[in-house]
């Protein structure tokens, strides 16, 4: 058999993209670390430390830390004055790492890493037999990790932008108007929405019981729990009648979401609104050949695919299914007409009615 040429170069350049990506998932886990002991918390805008002054407002090893900090020097999450020997976190790293009311707040997604490594033998399992894998069959941190890594992107962007952007809704909200929030989960959305639009009268449903309980502990946290309910049902089949149904990156999880676009059209008052957000994507592969279309991709072939094949139906949309591919389920389910209201670098938000 002939054999191929080796390019050396691209050898080269490959070796390289495939070691940088190991030095990234090396680094991960100390990223997690650096939250839980509270180094990032310590270094956020107290200007350059040195090492022993990091490990002491951390309360940790000085030599275990001085190892932390080079690698986050490495890696360009922390700053080194190597004339001074001293370490400094930028407040715009701080954002990212320290502060969790920050739109770009990101450490939910390494609890989120952190789960499906500790699953990983589940999803041997789940890619020989095509049996999928439940949402509820996951470690514990991806629950967790989930509420942390949307929920900053809801709080920056889900009643300044993406409700405005829907036709007529952000009035009837102010008003009054009953609103479902379907695939809740610990239930971010449900309350940052009755924050916001205090006439209004919230239902979050997930099929989740854990994350059901966990909700309702926000609610009560909030002081919300007279206008904010949260009960254990499917988006296949949760009970009452509403002005506005919601899905909030969850809609391409489900087994039958066709099955449940036409649950919720019976679902809505007549004029009511299916208000949608999923993962930005784009119609094609070739669109989503960038670093968020890989995180996705990723996340799906973990999570949102074997999510649905472990379900009823089990179509399997996958996170990056695109604008044209959602648009057809909404409309065979029922709606006839579908929009992009807006958009995201990370999602798209969608306005259906029948």
């Amino acid at each position: 058999m002939a054999t191929a040429a080796i390019d050396e170069a691209r050898l080269e350049e490959f070796v390289g993209r495939v070691v940088t990506d190991m030095s990234a998932a090396m680094s991960a886990p100390l990223t997690l670390l650096g939250v839980k002991l509270g180094l990032y918390e310590g270094m956020k805008g107290a200007g350059p430390l040195s090492s022993a002054e990091v490990a002491e407002k951390a309360g940790c090893d000085e030599r275990l830390v001085r190892e932390w900090l080079a690698n986050q020097v490495a890696g360009g999450y922390v700053e080194y004055d190597a004339e001074g020997d001293r370490y400094e976190l930028p407040a715009e790293h701080a954002m990212v790492f320290a502060e969790p009311d920050s739109p770009v707040y990101l450490m939910g997604g390494f609890d989120i890493m952190a789960s499906v490594w500790a699953d990983e033998e589940k999803f041997v399992e789940a890619f020989r037999t095509g049996g999928g894998m439940g949402w509820h069959e996951h470690d514990h941190r991806l629950f967790h990790g989930t509420e942390k890594f949307f929920r900053p992107g809801y709080q920056a962007h889900l009643t300044a932008e993406w409700i405005p952007a829907l036709d007529g809704v952000e009035g009837r909200l102010q008003e009054g108007i009953r609103v479902a929030d379907v695939g809740c989960g610990h239930g971010a959305s449900t309350v940052i929405m009755a924050r916001e639009y205090p006439n209004s009268e919230f239902v979050g449903f997930d099929y989740h019981d854990e994350s059901i309980a966990r909700a309702r502990e926000l609610a009560e946290a909030e002081g919300l729990g007279d206008r904010v309910s949260f009960e254990v049902a499917s988006a296949q089949d949760f009970p009452g009648k509403f002005d506005l149904v919601c899905n909030f990156d969850c809609l391409h999880d489900m087994g039958d979401p066709v099955g449940a676009a036409k649950h919720t059209a019976e679902a809505l008052n007549p004029g009511g609104t299916y208000f949608i957000v999923e993962p930005n994507g784009g119609d094609n592969l070739t669109d989503n050949v960038n670093p968020v279309g890989r995180m996705f991709y990723g996340a799906s072939t973990l999570i949102c695919t074997p999510a649905s094949q472990s379900q009823d139906v089990g179509l399997a949309l996958g996170a990056q299914a695109g604008f044209e591919r959602l648009s057809e389920v909404l409309k065979e389910g029922g709606f006839a007409q579908v929009r992009k209201a807006t958009e995201t670098p990370f999602n798209i938000i969608l306005e259906a009615r029948a």
